[in-house]
């Protein structure tokens, strides 16, 4: 087999540890294995052991986020490819980090792996914002079910009344309530905006009995809560100015149905602006796992299963997909409904989804504002089969329909 890459490297690399294995076949030759600790001094140890013997390219697998200062010291003197450790499995039974270290120098060297996708810094920075902000969004999500936990048990229904006890009006109630007030009727007359409305289901639902301890519960909950919207305002301003030479990008996919600020912001932290990185809009669809997966043997499909992907850009795109396809009229509306009657809602929405990466790609490339092909696309397309499948249809309901070309 031809080897690409002479002078190489590969890193096993861990939390306090990485083995490195140099393989270099032209002259001078040299093969040689050592176990450096993951410091900043030892890295750089690191560093100019391998440029002593004049290694070209280096190769890791992503293990967690280990692998990450390992690629920032490394990165600008070598080049630098990061693998899938599943795509560069060894064989069971000989697993040592000498061993993997070793193979993924040989694998390296005749040019076997295929290196997964790092964005650069900017865009790094930006990543961790974004996701930073959407853990702090599950977070008052569940202290939201938990202030609904002691409601309940204090029997106050609140939530029964309110769409979200968080709110403006739910906010008040629930700080009064920690301020020793009871009184159902005082309680209501806090409510503000539309709430108004429901002061006698408010004043029924409030009737309860409330003790010392429920009342220390919420007081820590709405602590906590408030100091997540705090850490989240913060995030915000700092996703604002990183975005600040984005800003067109970001805009440019909020044309598409269903996508908002935060979800644009979320597709430029995780696919960046810079599409040739992807070879085609479907390598981008396989590396976000929106598409089926490819598992044939003996000529059966076994399993058509998305995989895993980019979770974070994948639950975000689905999550704005939902959104999308209650835009009356739309092709991604159109997409959906013509899916769901043949294989079910889960998958017509990640279809939905994919349609969305698509444009997306295409958007970030050409610098274009999204184009909608319309709800009556599919109709266009497919008119002579989408005639026979109502005749179809009308036969399978006992009647009969004759065809009849319509006059001019």
């Amino acid at each position: 087999m031809e080897v690409l890459y002479p002078r190489c490297a590969g890193l096993d690399v861990h939390k306090d540890s990485v083995v490195a294995r140099i393989r270099c076949v032209s002259q001078p030759l040299h093969d040689e294995v050592q176990t450096f600790a993951t410091t900043t001094s030892a890295l750089m140890e690191l560093n100019e052991w391998l440029g002593t013997h004049g290694v070209t390219h280096v190769a890791m697998e992503a293990t967690g986020v280990y692998w990450k200062p390992v690629w920032h010291l490394l990165e600008g003197d070598f080049e630098l490819v990061l693998a899938n450790a599943q795509h560069i499995r060894n064989v069971p039974g000989r697993k040592t980090d000498v061993n993997d270290a070793a193979w993924i120098a040989d694998l390296l060297a005749h040019g076997l792996i295929r290196s997964s996708f790092v964005p650069p810094a900017p865009i790094q920075e930006l990543r961790d914002l974004t996701r930073t902000r959407k853990q702090l969004v599950r977070e008052i999500s569940q202290h939201s079910s938990r202030i609904q936990k002691v409601l309940e048990d204090a029997n106050l229904k609140l939530g029964s009344v309110l769409s979200d006890v968080l709110g403006k009006s739910g906010r008040a109630i629930l700080q009064a309530l920690v301020d020793g007030e009871s009184d159902p009727e005082k309680l209501a007359d806090l409510a503000l905006g539309h709430a108004r409305k429901k002061r006698a289901e408010l004043i029924e639902a409030l009737h309860g009995r409330i003790r010392d301890h429920h009342r220390g519960l919420l007081r820590v909950h709405l602590d906590l809560v408030t100091a997540l919207h705090h850490a989240m305002a913060e995030l915000d301003a700092a996703v604002g100015k990183a975005l600040a030479s984005l800003h067109e990008s970001a805009r440019l996919l909020t044309t598409i149905p269903g996508v908002s600020d935060v979800t644009a912001q979320v597709i430029v932290a995780e696919v960046g602006v810079d599409m040739t990185r992807f070879a085609s809009d479907a390598h981008l669809r396989s590396w976000a796992g929106l598409c089926p997966r490819n598992d044939e043997s003996a000529g059966k499909r076994r399993s058509t299963r998305v995989r895993k992907g980019a979770p974070w850009l994948k639950t975000t795109l689905v999550t704005a997909a939902w959104a999308a396809v209650r835009v009356k009229d739309s092709y991604l509306q159109a997409q959906f409904h013509r899916l769901r009657a043949r294989r079910g809602a889960k998958k017509a929405i990640l279809a939905v989804a994919a349609s969305m990466l698509t444009a997306a790609y295409h958007m970030l490339k050409k610098g274009v504002e999204y184009q909608d092909l319309g709800a009556e696309h599919f109709g266009r397309r497919d008119r002579d089969k989408m005639i026979q499948r109502l005749v179809r249809r009308i036969n399978d309901l006992g009647c009969q329909v004759q065809l009849l070309p319509q006059a001019a």
